[in-house]
């Protein structure tokens, strides 16, 4: 299996404080689940967004066998980042689902991707696509914000705690629908999580950060 990430003194920081992330080397299996742990303040969401092309950093990242310095922005339209508290549009579901295939002008077929994302996370898209955004439990949201990202079937797609403030079942479908994309799309998924059930029946490999570098 080859890798999609390929990090090397990969340094971030805020301003002129002391790095917040330091890593040496750092390779991830391409379609593979990878957990990344740590107490608060070690520099996980800051690592999910570095490797999102969100955030400045020194140092080199390879990316599906790319050079990445430079082509950040256009390396956006393969990765998605999913935020611990997801953001939706004031629209409908399938507005929200379609939103970003729309802004990526990828429209043919998209019905049925937007359908076929919402099934992956447990919505039936006949009772959920043309209910309002107002309309929906946390869990919901959640799961609504996975599905627009899974629409746009990226290369890799990053979580930050994902199921850490919604109900079991929706924890479940999140988990499930994730699993699901790597088997369906080849999707590489890069998840931090405090989440057992995730770190031991789902990740392939562990990264521990302490301080912003990999602990052994």
């Amino acid at each position: 299996m080859s890798n999609i990430y390929e990090i090397h003194n990969l340094k971030q920081q805020y301003e002129k404080s002391r790095p917040n992330l330091d890593i040496d080397e750092l390779c991830i299996k391409r379609s593979s689940v990878t957990g990344i742990v740590g107490a608060n303040g070690s520099g996980k969401s800051s690592l999910l967004k570095v490797l999102s092309f969100l955030l400045p950093y020194e140092g080199q990242i390879i990316f599906d066998g790319r050079e990445c310095r430079g082509s950040e922005k256009t390396l956006r339209s393969e990765v998605t980042y999913l935020l611990q508290s997801p953001f939706l549009l004031s629209r409908s579901v399938y507005d929200n689902v379609a939103y970003g295939l729309k802004i990526r002008k990828d429209i043919c077929g998209i019905r049925e991707r937007v359908y076929e994302s919402l099934d992956l996370v447990g919505l039936d898209p006949d009772e959920f696509s043309h209910r309002p955004w107002y309309r929906l439990s946390g869990g919901e949201v959640q799961r609504v914000a996975l599905a627009a990202r899974l629409a746009l079937r990226p290369k890799a797609l990053l979580l930050d705690e994902p199921t850490a403030n919604v109900d079991e079942e929706s924890a479940e479908r999140v988990m499930r629908a994730t699993l699901m994309s790597v088997e369906k799309y080849g999707t590489t998924v890069i998840i931090s999580t405090h989440d057992r059930v995730w770190l031991s029946e789902t990740t392939d490999c562990i990264v521990k950060l302490k301080d912003g570098r990999i602990a052994k």
